[in-house]
């Protein structure tokens, strides 16, 4: 069974500003929206593998239930709910970051 794919405003908000800094910098749309595919297609993925993700290295994060899953430089935080088949993205960061407060 497939898992629903949930992203918080804040998620939304984070990767919005990733990929105008990435097409500012590169003065490429295109760049951009290449690895906007990249980023959303890592996180459909997650429908059916929820759990492909990473452990996060901080205990406190660990704690909470946060997975991380990789895509280039940038780290897509996600807890998954079991019980209603769901996996919840809270944040995509810059994983060269300080990152525990930006969750």
């Amino acid at each position: 069974m497939k898992y629903k794919i949930i992203r918080t405003d804040k998620a939304d908000e984070q990767l919005r500003e990733i990929i105008f800094y990435i097409a500012d910098d590169s003065r490429s749309v295109d760049i951009a929206l290449n690895y906007l595919d990249k980023i959303e297609n890592a996180m459909k993925r997650l429908e059916d593998c929820p759990f492909s993700g990473s452990v996060p290295k901080y205990s406190i994060l660990r704690k909470q239930g946060y997975r991380v899953l990789i895509v280039e430089r940038h780290l897509i935080f996600y807890k998954v709910n079991e019980v209603e088949k769901t996996v919840i993205i809270y944040a995509v960061v810059d994983g060269r970051r300080e990152y525990r407060n930006l969750l």
